[in-house]
């Protein structure tokens, strides 16, 4: 029944913006490739996701016909919107010259305005070329973004010290090695003193980080990389055939962060020394509202600290900073997150503005927020899932230096 809905939904659609192409040109040429492409593209999603899929993933065909559907909808339900509006105020004209006496007796429709078809398409292809050009070319363009925050209770040996922050890899999207290559390449060049990875190492499966695990082996830091899981490290996401294959597959992806040297935070801490003075890297397992998976548990995590040690605690979804951490009287400082992934979706204008349908689901949902002097930051995301794009939320790498000293305005 639902397919029977979508591809109803899918061929209005598609039918009413065809009346913007018959506007301006009646040539057949013309005509019928827009129907050859429009079925085609309708053909070739039906096909990838009435596949069967163990997995539970977007990865190749299965994420490039989703891509390739939301392109050609965002510019359909444009065109769409014009000629649907064209056409009430035509119906409009047309009853008002029927019921008044001076006009015409007759009922007639006013024709189409080419100027306004025109119009449309120009508009239309806006959403059409920028989702195609996420698909190809956002998704890997990588974006360094560094944020000063300044502590009065930051260990005066720490002061200057750099973080770089990633999140949300989901592996089992990937496709290019060398743009993925090229990314690790860059997070050295930060030469952070520490690297923290906020969640979602994949999609579903633990396998999915074989082809990648050298190639995320080389991030390097001088006092290390930690992470901690994020809500699709789980596999909540798939049909396992038992109990036991799940729980082996979330130990199979415990030992791959082992491999790459990572040190995963399960609900725990680790100190940072320097010169008798430390700071604590708090991780803690994922929570989310609503229907996500809530093993966080901060107080554990946090066991043995006292609010007047420095912490950066890592949780991958933001919610909890809301639902606990901001005011959660161990005093965690800075908070590190992900997850959101700014939607993959948005329009920013660095220092001025951002948008991301997103924000109308998380409070929190990409870069840095303050409440009550303690912060969070939200990382918009390494990888990509479901959408194989990005447009104008581009993949981030955070690098935060930490100051000693009064916040600045």
């Amino acid at each position: 029944m639902r397919w029977i809905l979508f591809v109803a939904i899918y061929l209005f659609i598609n039918v009413y913006a065809f009346q913007a192409i018959r506007t301006l040109s009646k040539n057949y040429w013309l005509i019928v490739p827009y129907l050859i492409i429009s079925l085609a593209i309708l053909g070739y999603f039906i096909f990838q996701w009435t596949q069967p899929n163990p997995d539970g993933g977007f990865n190749g065909g299965r994420g490039y016909s989703l891509g390739f559907v939301l392109a050609f909808m965002a510019a359909n339900i444009i065109l769409t919107l014009f000629m649907f509006g064209e056409d009430l105020f035509r119906m409009s004209l047309g009853v008002y010259n029927k019921i008044i006496p001076s006009s015409a007796e007759d009922f007639s429709l006013p024709s189409r305005r080419r100027f306004l078809s025109q119009l449309a398409l120009g508009i239309a292809t806006i959403p059409f070329a920028s989702l195609l050009y996420g698909m190809y070319q956002g998704k890997y363009n990588y974006k360094v973004l560094k944020y000063t925050l300044f502590f009065e209770d930051l260990p005066s040996s720490f002061d200057g010290y750099r973080i770089t922050q990633i999140s949300d890899i989901h592996s089992g999207s990937f496709d290019n090695q060398k743009k993925i290559a090229y990314a690790i390449d860059l997070i050295n060049e930060q030469a952070s003193d520490s690297v923290l990875f906020t969640g979602d190492l994949v999609n579903n499966l633990a396998a999915e980080m074989d082809p990648w695990t050298s190639t995320f082996s080389k991030i390097k830091a001088k006092d290390g990389v930690f992470s901690i899981l994020g809500n699709h490290d789980y596999g909540d996401y798939v049909a396992w055939e038992n109990d036991e294959a799940k729980r082996a597959n979330l130990e199979d992806l415990k030992n791959v962060h082992s491999k790459m040297g990572w040190d995963l935070l399960l609900n725990e801490h680790r100190f940072i020394e320097k010169n008798g003075e430390r700071v604590a890297f708090v991780g803690v397992e994922n929570w989310g509202s609503g229907g996500f998976k809530k093993d966080g548990d901060l107080d554990k995590a946090g066991n043995g600290l006292k609010p007047e040690d420095f912490k950066v605690l890592l949780s991958h979804d933001p919610s909890y900073w809301q639902e606990k951490i901001k005011n959660d009287p161990n005093n965690y400082q800075l908070t590190l997150s992900g997850h959101t992934h700014g939607m993959q979706f948005g329009i920013e204008i660095p220092g001025w503005f951002k948008w991301s349908p997103v924000q109308y689901r998380y409070e929190n949902w990409a870069g840095i927020y303050e409440e009550f002097g303690r912060y969070i930051n939200v990382n918009r995301g390494f990888g990509y899932l479901a959408y194989p794009g990005r447009v104008g939320i581009w993949p981030e790498i955070s690098v935060i230096e930490l100051k000693r000293g009064p916040k600045t305005a």
